[in-house]
């Protein structure tokens, strides 16, 4: 139990310094950046409260908010797929999961962990720069950023799940 609360904590710690540090400075053709850190979110344990997730959500979303000057976006995105993680985990997995196991691969195979962390990411996406949008004056253009921006994100959780995976 202490093992797991120290590995969160430092699993946090490390993907808000990477997201603040690194991949914050880096924009693809200038329309997207990937954000690593909502793999934070995908790997909560399961069995833990809804509360619990949604909390943690918002926390890495407020913290990130506060690094990139982006007032309460990330936060509400986050908060948002943190409310949606249990029903979008009984939809991409058919079978009872173990209390306090991580999501991951080998636990829910390749195409259920594929299917859950897209469909987390999409939604935090589209709700993310929907907000930074603030309006719909290119509709084109924010979708274009929408999927740059998730297939980007997508790479990064399923290139960091399978290192992993394979320690």
């Amino acid at each position: 139990m202490i093992n797991n609360l120290i590995r969160g904590i430092a699993s946090f710690i490390i993907l808000v310094l990477l997201q603040v540090w690194v991949l914050n400075n880096i924009y693809l053709f200038r329309i997207a950046s990937p954000l690593l850190y909502v793999y934070f979110i995908l790997k909560l344990p399961l069995g833990i409260s809804r509360c619990y997730i949604i909390f943690f959500s918002f926390l890495i979303g407020l913290v990130i908010d506060m690094f990139s000057n982006t007032p309460g976006m990330h936060a509400a995105a986050c908060t948002f797929i943190g409310f949606l993680r249990e029903p979008v985990l009984r939809f991409c997995v058919n079978r009872d999961l173990e209390s306090l196991s991580t999501p991951s691969y080998s636990l829910f195979g390749l195409g259920g962990f594929f299917r859950y962390a897209l469909i987390l990411i999409a939604v935090h996406h589209i709700l993310l720069y929907v907000l930074e949008a603030a309006t719909f004056v290119s509709p084109l253009l924010l979708t274009v950023r929408v999927i740059v921006g998730i297939a980007l994100t997508l790479f990064l959780v399923c290139t960091v799940e399978l290192f992993e995976h394979k320690r």
